[in-house]
């Protein structure tokens, strides 16, 4: 067989607009929180452009998490992050049902292994009827066991928490970029934000492609947020990259849990979890390790054997069961522990910085929060969404589960054919192998592409070759 080079399997994605076209929103960053805010400007009538200096989305910390809807039992008090978890809760579970977006009622258990854990719960409780979250409990250590009989069994008690939940943290993203493009948004991928100029009227975004004009920007560029926010000139905020590693086990462990499994959290980070994935694995992490790179994610193996021993005191099963990947995440955490969000009015600027751990959940909201504080009315059409959402999950039925495949080409993960062809050649398609794997599970699995990469090349030279 033939060498394939995988750097030139994937073209430039661009959506075609003209370098005199003005927009009126452009969004900076295509994380999943700029991919909300983007859907939300393009559904609402504005003319809004998604600029990203990768050649897909998802390509920084949005691409690794522990795909958790959150209720925001455990948010901050009365804060903006409070308010748009809730509501992007909300407007995530009215998209799903909408565009059948997948979704798992886990409900989690937030389980305290001492007596000072066990004191705290009282104190978790309180908190989160005061955020506003009614459907919490109390259960005692032989509560919890019922519930979750493979657990270590020093369990002393813990919170059911209704509500939490798993979610695609690939595909709901995904979704969110193309019911924007559905709206007549365009893509600016490729093209990394290096200056700008405001002249009074929109700005000149420079970019390593082409010159991007809006009368607004709104900067969601994550781990390069107070970066950016230099274009703009004064800058209040310092990006912090937290880096959360992670073990996951094989899918024979599936089935070992029931709930997601929440510690009692401190006040850096929410601890270690142990929960399903939507993709059939025991997933367990992260950890919370400021440092000083914006894009060193490299795994230690002191770090990952600390998360082993701490998965088997509370999953004790899990020692039957052999781990397929490991990787590490970097949140955008800022010097001070809430959302960086404000408007500069006199320059047409709205900041999105410091969206932690719960952007996921809160990016829905978050979205909404941004287009009241823009306070401009556009031409809104309404439609009805024509999208047909891949599932990707184990919640739902798998394309190898129905007829005209052709092909199973990633064993491990059940991919067909049909699903790498599409997640290359639909509306908004893969940029980068990594944007593929995140659209079908290729080569995710136990295997990590031994035995399906020089296949899944192929097509891809196929496809692009056509």
């Amino acid at each position: 067989m033939k060498q394939i080079n995988l750097n030139n399997l994937f073209s430039k994605k661009e959506r075609n607009f003209s370098d005199d076209e003005i927009f009126d929103i452009a969004v900076v960053g295509a994380g999943v929180v700029g991919c909300a805010i983007f859907k939300e400007f393009c559904q609402n009538g504005a003319k809004t452009v998604l600029v990203e200096k990768a050649n897909d989305i998802l390509d920084g910390a949005s691409k690794g998490n522990s795909s958790i809807l959150h209720t925001g039992f455990d948010a901050p008090p009365e804060s903006l992050e409070l308010e748009c978890v809730k509501n992007g809760h909300e407007e995530y579970l009215k998209l799903k049902d909408k565009l059948k977006l997948p979704y798992l009622n886990t409900e989690a258990l937030v389980v305290a292994w001492s007596d000072e854990q066990l004191g705290k719960l009282d104190a978790i409780l309180k908190k989160g009827f005061s955020n506003g979250v009614s459907e919490l409990e109390i259960i005692s250590g032989s509560a919890v066991l019922k519930r979750e009989q493979n657990l270590s069994k020093n369990a002393k008690g813990a919170i059911v928490v209704k509500g939490e939940s798993l979610i695609d943290l690939w595909t709901a993203p995904l979704a969110y970029v193309k019911l924007g493009v559905e709206n007549g948004g365009k893509l600016a991928f490729s093209h990394e934000v290096q200056g700008g100029n405001f002249n009074g009227d929109y700005w000149e975004l420079e970019t390593s492609n082409k010159t991007i004009k809006a009368k607004t920007v709104i900067n969601a560029a994550g781990l390069f947020g107070d970066i950016v926010e230099q274009i703009k000139g004064d800058v209040d905020f310092k990006i912090i990259p937290r880096k959360g590693q992670f073990i996951i086990f094989d899918q024979s462990a599936y089935n070992l849990i029931n709930s997601i499994i929440l510690p009692v959290p401190t006040k850096i980070t929410k601890g270690v979890v142990v929960t399903k994935t939507p993709f059939g694995n025991i997933l367990v992490g992260p950890t919370a390790e400021d440092q000083e790179s914006r894009i060193e994610s490299i795994t230690k193996s002191e770090t990952l054997k600390m998360l082993q021993n701490k998965a088997f005191e509370i999953l004790p099963a899990l020692k039957n069961h052999k781990i397929i990947a490991t990787f590490a995440g970097l949140r955008p955490a800022s010097d001070k522990a809430h959302y960086r969000v404000k408007i500069n009015e006199e320059k047409n600027w709205i900041t999105a910085g410091g969206i932690r751990s719960t952007g996921l959940t809160s990016a829905l909201g978050l979205a909404q929060h941004i287009f009241k504080l823009n306070d401009t009315k556009y031409d809104k059409k309404e439609q009805d969404s024509k999208l047909k959402i891949t599932n990707i999950t184990e919640f739902a039925p798998r394309d190898y589960q129905s007829s005209g495949y052709e092909k199973i080409v990633c064993h491990c993960e059940h991919v067909t054919k049909r699903e790498i062809e599409n997640a290359l050649t639909d509306e908004v398609g893969a940029g980068n192998l990594d944007g593929l794997k995140r659209r079908t599970r290729a080569t995710m699995g136990r295997c990590q592409g031994f035995n399906c990469l020089s296949a899944i090349a192929e097509i891809c030279e196929n496809v692009k070759s056509k």
